[in-house]
């Protein structure tokens, strides 16, 4: 009789990437079923700014549904036609539903754009992505920018996660399942792994290393309603963080051109009198935002 695997993990995968029915009804169903799941995170409140509303806004989810498919098709032509079809119905399903609960209605389909020209590149990024089956060097050739943007995700997931306990760590966590799971299951061999497990971290290391941490530039709006006059002067106690200058005095408008994380003290002297600000810098949903609140 033969000996069972008792790898669960290679189990798992093997059936995941492989060894499902991926038939026409079945990416059907898919395409509807994840639309429904992604238009429930984007209007149910509790959701709201949590790593499952992301489901509706960016891509990790997505090229996890992308691979399931591509990976579970017998030719490169089926990948890619079962891949666009899954996309042509889902996206667009997913504002639909979103129609009775949102204040725009119909208008929410001008968002549909982004992701109709994006719908449309799945087609041939599926037809290539197929060839991951192949698990040997052109797998990991085209895994590669996927591992990229993983782990840049994954690190903006994170940084959010340490600004504001505990959001995004959902977000984080999936982007490195999702690390692990294509390297281990499309990359038999060491030296492909070993290569493919350091691409999301020599991105994470990069990013780090040499890119600003934060390069935001924004126009505010000052609460309390100062009385400004062209005289009036802008300092930021670090300047380190960020550059600040009054856009409008007339309509109490700074500019801030962020360049870290953290918070610092906005001083505005005029001929009268002086307000104080307190700026903070932080990532909301990965993405960096920039909050002013008066100082009495």
């Amino acid at each position: 009789m033969e000996k069972q695997n008792p790898n669960f993990i290679r189990k798992f995968t093997d059936k995941l990437f492989g060894g499902l029915n991926m038939s026409w009804l079945s990416v059907i169903l898919f395409a509807v079923g994840t639309a429904i799941l992604s238009a429930v995170f984007l209007t149910v409140p509790i959701f709201f700014k949590t790593s499952f509303m992301r489901m509706g806004e960016t891509f990790e989810a997505w090229i996890f549904f992308a691979v399931i498919i591509m990976s579970n098709c017998k030719k490169p032509l089926e990948s890619a036609l079962k891949t666009f079809v899954f996309f042509l119905i889902s996206q667009p399903l997913i504002y639909l539903f979103q129609v009775p609960f949102s204040d725009l209605g119909w208008g929410l389909f001008m968002y549909y754009k982004y992701w109709f020209i994006w719908t449309l590149f799945t087609f041939p990024m599926a037809f290539v992505g197929w060839f991951i089956t192949k698990r040997n060097w052109i797998s990991l050739l085209i895994l590669s920018p996927v591992l990229a943007f993983l782990g840049y995700t994954a690190l903006e997931a994170f940084r959010t996660c340490i600004s504001s306990f505990p959001k995004m760590i959902v977000t984080g966590l999936f982007c490195v399942i999702q690390i692990l799971f294509y390297v281990f299951a499309f990359l038999p061999k060491l030296p492909q792994r070993l290569i493919g497990a350091a691409i999301p971290i020599v991105t994470v290391a990069v990013i780090i290393l040499i890119a600003p941490k934060v390069d935001l530039t924004a126009n505010n709006i000052l609460p309390g309603d100062p009385e400004l006059t062209e005289n009036s002067v802008i300092s930021l106690d670090r300047a380190e963080l960020a550059e600040v200058s009054l856009s409008s005095y007339e309509d109490d408008m700074i500019t801030i051109h962020a360049h870290d994380f953290g918070t610092g003290i906005i001083t505005i002297n005029t001929d009268k009198t002086s307000y104080y600000y307190e700026m903070r810098i932080y990532y909301d949903s990965g993405i960096p935002r920039i909050d002013l609140r008066t100082i009495e």
